[in-house]
């Protein structure tokens, strides 16, 4: 740092790093490099050439270096004896997560339904824009009205507008929601259009963010990079920190999900069961 800082220039470091034993247990590096591996057996360890430096240099003794080195070893040896009998304490339900319970093994059912007449009010706030907004004239008959004629019929409604008052529900009763991905605002196949941009002013609306007058929880839509991994872990981040916040994130089954495929496998699949970690992460995947 202090040569950046005088200079401003970066610092390469060339970094030669080797295993000195094999992968594991059941492995012998001279297998496949005989020749490299007794050049590194023929060295002294790292430890060994740093405690001969210290010796040199006065900084300890030889004696203390082998009292360092046994008390160590068996500081790890009685470590290592308490992992069968030791039961790591879950910290998973605290913080925001304090209220909550661990699930239980059984299948169990909620009834999770709402009030057809907050249905229908949620759809309709959900493609009502200010006077002042020109909606494009395209949307305006096949987005806006096909969604409104379809909720004053009650019968034939899509997908998006069966998505658009769920998420608006849970807003309406408390809970925040993040939606991300590639073009999820418009939605992938041109469906979602949970953020509408005027035709004049290029200004962009974003309707379930209007349901009430007091409102005070929202949907936040991120159109996010093809970089899925990265993409994907930051979302499942953020859906550890509070149960309140439904965190969703969509990619076309296949090419975009398999790009995310070590978060899926790493942390979504078995977070709970490997490190005590919940998570309101809500994956939509279409094809």
């Amino acid at each position: 740092m202090e040569y950046r800082r005088r200079y401003k220039k970066d610092v390469f470091v060339d970094l030669v790093c080797f295993r000195r034993w094999g992968h594991n247990e059941m492995d012998d590096p001279t297998f496949t490099n005989p020749l490299m591996y007794k050049a590194i057996h023929n060295r002294q360890s790292i430890p060994d050439v740093y405690a001969q430096k210290l010796v040199k240099e006065g900084i300890l003794t030889a004696n203390e270096i082998v009292d360092i080195i046994k008390n160590h070893t068996k500081c790890l040896s009685s470590e290592f004896n308490n992992v069968d009998t030791h039961t790591p304490n879950a910290t998973h339900l605290s913080g925001h997560w304090t209220n909550y319970v661990q699930a239980s093994a059984a299948i169990t059912t909620w009834d999770t339904g709402v009030n057809i007449g907050l249905l229908q009010y949620i759809g309709g706030k959900s493609v009502q824009v200010p006077e002042s907004f020109h909606v494009h004239h395209h949307l305006k008959k096949v987005h806006v009205q096909n969604r409104l004629d379809k909720l004053e019929s009650g019968k034939n409604l899509d997908w998006s507008t069966a998505e658009a008052m769920a998420i608006g529900s849970l807003i309406y009763q408390g809970f925040n929601v993040r939606i991300s991905g590639q073009d999820v605002g418009r939605g992938t196949f041109n469906q979602r259009h949970a953020i509408l941009t005027c035709q004049e002013s290029d200004d962009q609306y974003v309707p379930l963010n209007n349901i009430s007058e007091n409102q005070d929880c929202f949907l936040e839509v991120a159109n996010s990079i093809l970089s899925e991994e990265a993409v994907l872990g930051f979302e499942y981040g953020m859906s550890t920190e509070n149960p309140r916040h439904l965190i969703i994130w969509e990619a076309q089954f296949g090419d975009f999900s398999n790009g995310a495929q070590i978060i899926i496998d790493t942390f979504i699949a078995s977070g709970e069961s490997t490190e005590n970690s919940l998570s309101s992460d809500f994956e939509l995947y279409s094809k």
